[in-house]
């Protein structure tokens, strides 16, 4: 044990590694343009907000502050360094000023009444990226944004500064998107003005995504009108550094007649904006719409600026770069926000989250995003800017800035400075590992995952140990809402599935009638409450998140946009498959005879049993798709490209198995493969599909041709002279050549069945 001495000794050297800030001043001389000014307010600004005091513009004995331009430093980087009586920061140019008093600002501890940094710190360092930025869409599709003031976008636009970006992506007025929200404090395009002035004053580049959306671009007054309605965007917007156009989501344009367009825009562009770039995102095209627009690239249009990679494109990244121009600039645009029906879904993720959590849940993933930078930024140089829906994917903004400055950054250090600087020092390390437990409480299923428990109750420490101001913090209020609904669902699923289990069970009792089988069944999977105190919790939780940050989880008490990120809503969705057995409770109960009416039951009971000497997959569920050839793993194909993913089926109907499917994407084929089976033996296939059209072959024979029957089980024999030597492969295709999601075989469940 330590002796007092030794703690004292202790506490004394602890005290003189840490310089006391909170009676400095600042010296930063005459700023000489408006983002250093902006970098000398923000310090002053974030510092009183968490210290609740205002640091002296002047106060001799106290240490200095010292702001100002350093030399030998690469663009836009900066160098931070501190001793007893003076921290100087020294940038390289304005955003070099403006990130390195965002690095003073995350080195430091802040809080009520407290100001230190480390001392003897020496940090000279510029980004890796030169282009490190979100799109924050003012509209009602991210139900959170549109409730938001400029005060409020001012101070997420300086959390970004903060931590180093340098651009973000605004949308017009008009896109795929609702023309109105009760939300708004402002009309669109004036909120649109607001963001750009207030993103030109901190340093950051202003980009506009700006679909092409109307029917026909072949039709000159179409043209005559997107000229007008974008070129007087392009007038009352004071800020403009480039506009990005995606081909498609949302968009429908061949290739000819959008370039042709966009000729005519990059030169309405320029009459307002005269260094402004335009930019394509060759997104939805099909097969041959992609070689058409390759053919006219190749001749190299002198109008086009760069090219933006993003969702919905039918082809690798690196076939991309490879097929364009050198001398056109490629743009990452990843989508960091979705979790299902998305660029990069969540990995096997459960049907449970997944028919819950919805597409736009508080969806923190650093290992995740570390994965997908790593994969995607190989091959754009200048950077990125995230593709966002909300504040749901805060996190994860924050985790790209700092993969945007270091990509050798660890997830766990990004999530300590996101935590010590937006919850306080006192919950930096708690917090931060929360994030991480939250990513992996999303692992497998609910019922085999004991660390959500184990997560809800860190959390749950976390809030009882929280000052009033983290409580009422929103970044707080996000993580644990996020907990408790994790916590909530693992319970309900395994209620659930229990009351499934029971109920089919009563349905295979041959001592009950049929009649007496299908009253206590229902029975069993009559809804429970489960943890009326979690739900609650939820429910407060969700009002805090309205409160603070807008956030609208529930479209009934906020006025959210349905099935966007509402998931308040759906809380309390059905976990296992009680409404399609209650139709065919229905069904079978208006049967006469006692005999029919047992073997539609026993269908029931023995649905997934292939019978002696088969086999069965659920293909959505990875505990259960043992045939089923995966392809690349997530950590080096993120897009499945060459693998098979994990689709759900959006309304979630029918037996629990047809909710999540494999999934193959563009012109990949999905394939199983079967050993040691009995070669002199005739076996049959029993597939349902959750999407087509598809087709099915085996060892170069097709068993059918393209078929579009979702959710119908279907029976095929299959060719003696598939089986070569005990082995089987079976192959399915989708339409090759086709654009939009790309979304080929979806295929639910497989039986191969020994006749």
């Amino acid at each position: 044990m330590l002796t007092r001495l030794a703690l004292a000794v202790t506490a004394l050297t602890a005290q003189a590694q840490l310089i006391d800030l909170t009676s400095a001043r600042i010296d930063a001389g005459s700023p000489a343009t408006i983002t250093e000014r902006r970098a000398v307010e923000m310090l002053k600004l974030e510092v009183a907000s968490r210290v609740r005091q205002q640091w002296p513009a002047a106060n001799p004995t106290g240490p200095a502050i010292t702001i100002r331009r350093g030399a030998n430093l690469k663009p836009e980087g900066y160098r931070l360094t501190t001793s007893p009586r003076e921290v100087v920061v020294e940038g390289a140019d304005p955003r070099g000023v403006l990130f390195g008093v965002g690095k003073l600002l995350r080195a430091a501890s802040l809080s009520r009444g407290s100001v230190t940094i480390p001392a003897n710190l020496k940090i000279e360092t510029s980004p890796e990226t030169s282009l490190r930025g979100h799109q924050l869409g003012y509209r009602p599709k991210p139900n959170s944004y549109d409730g938001w003031t400029v005060a409020m976008w001012e101070q997420y636009i300086r959390d970004l500064a903060v931590f180093g970006t340098n651009a973000i992506e605004l949308i017009p007025p008009r896109s795929d998107d609702d023309p109105d929200s009760p939300h708004f404090p402002l009309p669109q395009i004036d909120m649109m003005i607001e963001m750009s002035r207030i993103a030109h004053e901190y340093g950051m580049d202003v980009w506009v995504w700006y679909p092409a959306m109307d029917e026909d671009y072949r039709d000159p007054k179409t043209v005559d009108f997107a000229l007008k309605e974008w070129g007087e965007v392009f007038r009352r917007v004071p800020h403009i550094d480039n506009v990005l156009v995606p081909a498609g989501d949302p968009g429908h344009t061949p290739a000819k007649p959008l370039m042709a367009l966009l000729e005519k825009q990059s030169a309405n562009l320029k009459k307002h904006h005269p260094k402004a770039g335009l930019w394509i995102a060759p997104q939805g095209f099909d097969a041959k719409e992609i070689e058409d627009f390759f053919t006219i690239l190749n001749q190299k249009p002198t109008w086009l600026k760069g090219l933006a990679y993003g969702p919905q494109t039918r082809i690798p990244m690196a076939e991309v770069r490879r097929r364009t121009p050198a001398e056109y600039p490629l743009r990452n645009y990843p989508d960091i926000t979705h979790t299902r029906m998305a660029q990069f879904p969540v990995y096997d993720w459960d049907a449970s989250f997944a028919a819950t959590e919805g597409r736009e849940p508080i969806n923190p993933r650093p290992l995740a995003q570390a994965e997908i930078f790593a994969v995607t930024q190989k091959q754009a140089a200048i950077g990125y800017i995230t593709y966002s829906e909300g504040c749901n994917d805060d996190v994860n903004k924050f985790l790209w800035s700092a993969y945007g400055w270091n990509a050798k950054t660890p997830p766990l250090e990004a999530l300590r400075e996101y935590s010590r600087y937006f919850i306080g020092p006192g919950a930096e390390e708690g917090f931060a590992q929360g994030l991480m437990a939250l990513e992996r409480n999303w692992i497998g299923s609910p019922a085999s995952n004991p660390g959500i428990d184990v997560t809800l109750q860190q959390f749950q420490q976390l809030e009882r140990q929280a000052t009033p101001q983290q409580l009422l913090n929103w970044r707080f209020q996000q993580a644990l809402y996020r907990a408790y609904y994790d916590a909530y669902i693992q319970g309900r699923h395994i209620q659930e599935s229990a009351q499934e289990r029971q109920a089919l069970q009563v349905l295979a009792d041959p001592a009950l009638t049929t009649t007496d089988a299908i009253h206590q069944a229902k029975a069993a999977i009559t809804p429970r409450q489960t943890a009326p105190a979690l739900r609650a919790r939820l429910y407060e939780l969700a009002e805090a998140l309205y409160q603070s940050i807008r956030m609208q989880l529930s479209v009934a008490k906020y006025a959210g946009q349905p099935g966007r990120g509402n998931n308040l809503d759906t809380a309390d969705a059905p976990l296992n498959s009680r409404e399609w057995l209650q139709e065919q409770f229905a069904r079978i109960s208006r049967l006469t005879n006692e005999q029919e009416r047992r073997e539609e039951l026993t269908k029931l009971t023995q649905w997934t049993n292939p019978g002696p000497g088969g086999f069965y997959d659920d293909l959505g569920n990875p505990a259960q798709q043992p045939h089923l050839v995966r392809g690349e793993p997530f950590a080096t194909d993120p897009q499945s490209f060459h693998a098979a993913a994990t689709f759900f089926d959006r309304r979630f109907r029918g037996p629990r198995s047809w909710w999540d499917q494999a999934i193959s994407y563009y012109d990949r084929p999905l394939e199983m493969r079967y050993s040691n089976l009995n070669p002199q033996a005739k076996y049959k296939i029993r597939v349902v599909y959750g999407g087509g059209p598809v087709r099915m072959e085996t060892a170069g024979t097709q068993i059918h041709d393209y078929l579009e029957k979702p959710f119908e089980p279907l029976e095929f024999e299959i060719p003696a002279q598939a089986i070569q030597n005990g082995e089987l492969k079976i192959q399915w295709q989708g339409r090759k050549g086709t654009g939009g999601p790309g979304r080929g075989c979806q295929i639910a469940e497989v039986w191969l069945i020994k006749l």
